[in-house]
């Protein structure tokens, strides 16, 4: 009885790990085949909507479902929580990372005052992110871009267009930028040319490859200064020499990234207003070209 009771006992452990490091979504999909008709009526229900769990009690989530509170009770333990709040607290959580889905709900279809919303978040984050905001910080940053033999700009998912973003603005004063990940190489490859002098600025957004903290160790241990601009927490506490962090709450399924085209526009703006006659004259040189290109 002891030799056999301990490997399932381990067995099962296992196999509770297993689902409690799954996603509610995951969850969800996974169960689907073994549940019964009204069960799996609320399961295509939160599929649908999966947001409206986070903000809505088991009883509104029954009857948006057409289903009963006991459903949704031997549901939620169907897929492995211990009580409906549970279910809750990780779609809450999932949504605050930045997963899109899990913010998504069934009231977002009335775009009735859309706009206003909008606005009222974009102002909200803009001062929150402002409030945070240290203007020396800012300087000593546009101090190093000049200096600096090259610039890099990282980022990825949500960051990459942030990143090109930043890199071809300064690059109109700055004549070494450049943008990872390059199309086609791998970090090592682009790593490789890392020198101690350099300035790498991480856009860190929601929700963060892998790959983000990867680059920001990459340079670090080449002692390149770093900064990270964003809404990560765990990138923004990377022992970088700077570090910008940027609201993105939002009322709909998507972050609002007002607050971190603000900060890149302001350091962008900074660096082309410090860059003194080689700014201008690189500036100068462009708008030459584009005449004879005639590509504007």
């Amino acid at each position: 009885m002891i030799f056999l009771y301990r490997p399932v006992a381990a067995q099962h452990l296992a196999c509770m790990k297993k689902t409690s490091s799954r996603s509610f979504i995951s969850r969800v999909r996974a169960s689907m085949r073994d549940l019964h008709p009204s069960e799996r009526r609320l399961a295509e229900t939160v599929l649908n909507f999966p947001g409206d769990m986070a903000g809505y009690t088991a009883s509104e989530v029954a009857d948006l479902a057409g289903v009963s509170n006991a459903t949704v009770s031997r549901f939620v333990r169907k897929i492995g929580y211990a009580s409906y709040e549970e279910a809750r607290r990780a779609v809450r959580d999932a949504g605050q990372t930045g997963a899109a889905l899990l913010r998504l709900g069934a009231s977002d279809t009335d775009a009735k005052h859309a706009i206003g919303t909008h606005l009222e978040q974009s102002r909200r984050n803009l001062e929150k992110t402002y409030e945070e905001l240290d203007i020396g910080a800012v300087n000593e940053i546009v101090d190093a871009l000049h200096a600096a033999p090259r610039v890099w700009l990282a980022g990825y998912r949500a960051g990459y267009p942030m990143a090109s973003y930043l890199a071809w603005q300064i690059g109109q004063v700055l004549p070494t930028v450049g943008l990872i990940p390059r199309s086609g190489e791998t970090l090592a490859e682009t790593a490789v040319s890392f020198s101690e002098k350099d300035v790498l600025i991480l856009m860190g957004l929601r929700r963060a490859s892998k790959a983000a903290q990867t680059v920001v160790e990459a340079a670090l241990s080449a002692k390149m200064q770093v900064a990270v601009i964003g809404d990560v927490a765990e990138l923004l506490a990377m022992p970088v020499r700077w570090s910008f962090a940027c609201s993105t709450a939002s009322t709909g399924p998507l972050l609002n990234h007002t607050g971190v085209i603000a900060v890149c526009n302001l350091i962008a703006t900074r660096t082309v207003e410090t860059s003194g006659s080689d700014g201008r004259k690189r500036m100068e040189g462009i708008e030459e070209l584009h005449e004879q290109i005639g590509e504007l």
